[in-house]
């Protein structure tokens, strides 16, 4: 594969392997999930089938080394078919974006080699994921987390609850961050490997939300939870950077879901304006729907590229937490604004659920909030760039 650093040409230049990847990724989603859509987001849930067939895509391990039977991509070939999944869903797009970007990258990076062996090929080949950080009095202040972990003999004991889990509601793997001593700070912050069968661990209330609605968003109950001490994630009390560093690549995955939004938000309106027919001709035809059209897809392309940027940096292994944060920001304030202009150009077709448009636009909200929302991204952005 092209040396990143070394790379020629437009940042939407693809390889070889990153065109194939994009190009099975649009297939299965325009064939496969674009069917079960309405019927997913009516019925808040996944359908099951379609989980296996995501395994056998080979698109919950897309970075996973081939060792661990994993398909040995690319964090940039995982971005495209995120892009590519939340173009038809973001539903489906999250559940293997949190897989992807947050789970296994935790791992690849954090894991040691008999803890990869154990857990990589299963989340490769069969086993969902979850990211457990958030609680009820710890969102965009992440470290002020409650849940504890006390030392007993091989293992610790954990009592506490996590809100906000995405993918709770089929993951059998859960990273769970806890505090080994509350008085410490961010350095008793610990990350530990729950796994779903653990006594004294459930998954409990599902969320009833605006957007997004397929993916499971659900609590989590520990009640004295015994984890083995061979399931700490990195170092005791280095859980912090573990998040931190997970979270900054998390925020490019969800900045592709939402450039994924925002191209099927536009893809509908494109071809809605060239069907519908006003005053004797399509309204494609007036200049005033010509401008909302050309503003909509320039935004999309500027997102677009400020979130391959962000890609491509993070994938050549030089700094990219100022060029996440803006692909976050501004990838969410696009599929906000650009869902929202279809929704106008459908009319009222667009306010009722017959047409996709207003599915895009619940589905765009979330972006501004989670895994750091918008104005933790612009504190981010304006620390760095004052810093110099």
């Amino acid at each position: 594969m092209t040396d990143n650093n070394q790379r020629i040409g437009p940042l939407t230049q693809l390889t070889e392997d990153e065109q194939m990847l994009k190009d099975a990724a649009a297939e299965f989603a325009d064939t496969v999930i674009r069917p079960k859509v309405h019927e997913m987001d009516e019925a808040a849930k996944l359908d099951p089938g379609l989980i296996d067939m995501f395994f056998d895509m080979g698109f919950m391990g897309i970075e996973i080394p081939e060792k661990y039977d994993g398909g040995g991509g690319t964090f940039f070939m995982g971005i495209l078919a995120i892009e590519q999944i939340s173009r038809v869903d973001a539903s489906v797009g999250v559940f293997m974006d949190v897989q992807n970007t947050l789970v296994n990258n935790a791992f690849l990076r954090w894991g040691s080699e008999e803890m990869n062996s154990r857990f990589l090929p299963q989340l490769a080949t069969k086993k969902v994921g979850a990211y457990c950080l958030s609680e009820a009095g710890s969102g965009s202040d992440a470290f002020a987390l409650k849940c504890a972990a006390k030392e007993d003999g091989d293992a610790y004991i954990l009592n506490g609850t996590k809100l906000w889990i995405t993918n709770a509601a089929e993951a059998d793997i859960f990273l769970v961050f806890a505090t080994i001593n509350s008085e410490l700070g961010y350095k008793g912050i610990t990350g530990f490997i729950v796994e779903r069968g653990m006594e004294g661990f459930s998954v409990s209330k599902k969320e009833n939300k605006l957007g997004i609605r397929a993916s499971s968003t659900c609590e989590l109950l520990l009640e004295d939870v015994r984890v083995p001490k061979e399931n700490i994630l990195g170092e005791v009390g280095k859980g912090y950077k573990v998040a931190i560093e997970t979270l900054n690549e998390g925020r490019i995955g969800i900045g592709a879901q939402m450039i994924g939004i925002a191209q099927g938000a536009y893809d509908a309106a494109l071809a809605y304006t060239q069907e519908r027919k006003q005053f004797g001709k399509a309204i494609s035809e007036f200049q005033s729907v010509q401008f909302q059209l050309a503003q909509m897809a320039t935004e999309l392309e500027i997102a677009r590229l400020l979130v391959y940027n962000a890609a491509r940096i993070k994938e050549a292994g030089q700094p990219f937490l100022k060029e996440a944060a803006m692909a976050k920001y501004y990838s969410a304030e696009v599929a906000e604004k650009v869902s929202s202009m279809a929704v106008d150009l459908f009319g009222g077709y667009g306010y009722v659920k017959e047409y996709p448009v207003e599915k895009y636009f619940r589905d765009s909200k979330i972006g501004k909030i989670y895994e750091g929302t918008s104005n933790m991204q612009l504190q981010t952005i304006a620390k760095i760039i004052l810093q110099g």
